[in-house]
């Protein structure tokens, strides 16, 4: 990708720090979780407390004392054992979506939307399937409903500088996206979704939409069949395979591609999507500071690689990070919640909206359906919406 095409292909709605929370009036706010099913994600619970004008009034958890626990944490009196009894008896405003088990999201969403709420936050991975996906964003925008996704290095403001180094020729013409698993046990079709969807989210923001996929699910280094597709954990649904290795053709004119591999010996270093330029790389290391780092030189040819990595900080390349209160606001989503609020009251879509979350989904249910298909590469939007491994 050239400069002239990264800069017509930009993002369309760059971040913009500082971004302040409406605090004009009360914000009523309802808390979903489920303690040994997904818990409340990464402190999808706790971020509201720390909202100016926001007020928890309610917790639902199907396990009592996972309730009575939050109920502490919250420093709130309303707990309910089933949030369907919850959401209309209380009418939040705001609803976090905090269990990591995407098996429970669907539901839990339409139910918060049937009851009113204006924006919904919703751990990642968002759904299960591109059919769910649908009939999410569906019922939102019938109801005029805001849905964010979180996929908090999304929200970093370092994405902006990256971009502007891409465009100003800083790593040449930009040639490809990589990206690789964390390495441990998940590695393969469970790292796929927990791991890899923070990956995919940002090939979907510097490289654009996915057009097409191809892929290979190994089992013990042979291609995955029927009898190796397993009910997955964590409420993922169908999986398969401990090494995978994909791609995507995306429409900025870039390939995206993945890999990840069961216990691959990396200790866990090797999680990060890296900007592959022909005058150097940009690494990005998913919730990590500083989360971006430079690397010059020409990364095919090792006599010109010979330089120390450059840390990527707002305040520039090699300086000191000068607002480290905003770092920490991304990765205790509180930045990402403030986004929410401002797009319901102004009437747009948050940073990470749900159609971001549904490419995420998408692109990761077309790795399974190439590899059902032999390999083949698979045009987007997907013809299958179901999970393609029912089918292998």
């Amino acid at each position: 990708m050239t400069r002239r095409t990264f800069l017509a292909a930009g993002s369309s709605a760059l971040f913009v720090p500082g971004l302040p929370a409406a605090t004009d009036r009360p914000r009523r706010v309802a808390v979903i979780g489920h303690t040994g099913r997904g818990n409340y994600g990464h402190g999808l619970d706790v971020v509201w407390q720390k909202i100016p004008g926001a007020e928890i009034v309610g917790v639902a958890d199907a396990d009592e004392k996972g309730l009575k626990s939050a109920l502490a944490r919250l420093k709130i009196k309303r707990g309910f054992k089933d949030y369907r009894e919850m959401l209309p008896e209380l009418r939040p405003e705001f609803v976090s979506i905090a269990p990591r088990h995407p098996d429970q999201h669907l539901e839990m969403a339409l139910a918060a939307i049937e009851a009113g709420a204006k924006g919904l936050y919703v751990e990642k991975p968002f759904c299960r399937t591109p059919a769910e996906a649908d009939q999410l964003i569906k019922a939102a925008d019938q109801r005029g409903v805001r849905i964010a996704v979180a996929h908090r290095n999304r929200y970093h403001p370092a994405l902006p500088s990256i971009d502007r180094l891409i465009g100003d020729d800083t790593i040449g013409r930009l040639l490809e996206i990589r990206g690789h698993g964390l390495g441990d046990r998940r590695g393969g079709g469970e790292d796929l979704w927990v791991l890899g969807s923070h990956i995919f989210n940002l090939f979907h923001y510097f490289g654009g939409e996915p057009k097409s996929c191809s892929g290979i699910l190994l089992q013990n280094g042979n291609p995955v069949t029927g009898k190796d597709v397993v009910k997955g954990a964590e409420g993922l649904g169908l999986l398969a395979g401990n090494e995978i290795h994909a791609r995507w053709h995306l429409s900025k004119g870039l390939i995206g591609s993945y890999t990840t591999f069961a216990d691959d010996g990396s200790n866990k270093a090797g999680y990060a999507a890296h900007l592959i330029g022909t005058k150097g790389a940009i690494s990005i290391h998913i919730d990590r500071d500083p989360v971006a780092w430079l690397s010059p030189g020409n990364p095919f040819d090792p006599a010109s690689r010979n330089k120390t990595r450059i840390p990527i900080t707002l305040a520039g390349l090699d300086k000191k990070e000068t607002r480290p209160e905003l770092i920490a606001s991304v990765h205790n989503h509180v930045l990402a919640i403030r986004d929410l609020i401002d797009a319901v009251d102004h009437n747009r879509a948050p940073l990470c909206d749900a159609r971001q979350g549904a490419v995420v989904v998408e692109m990761i249910c077309g790795v399974f359906e190439s590899h059902r298909q032999n390999g083949a590469h698979v045009p987007f939007p997907l013809v299958e919406r179901e999970n393609p491994l029912s089918k292998l």
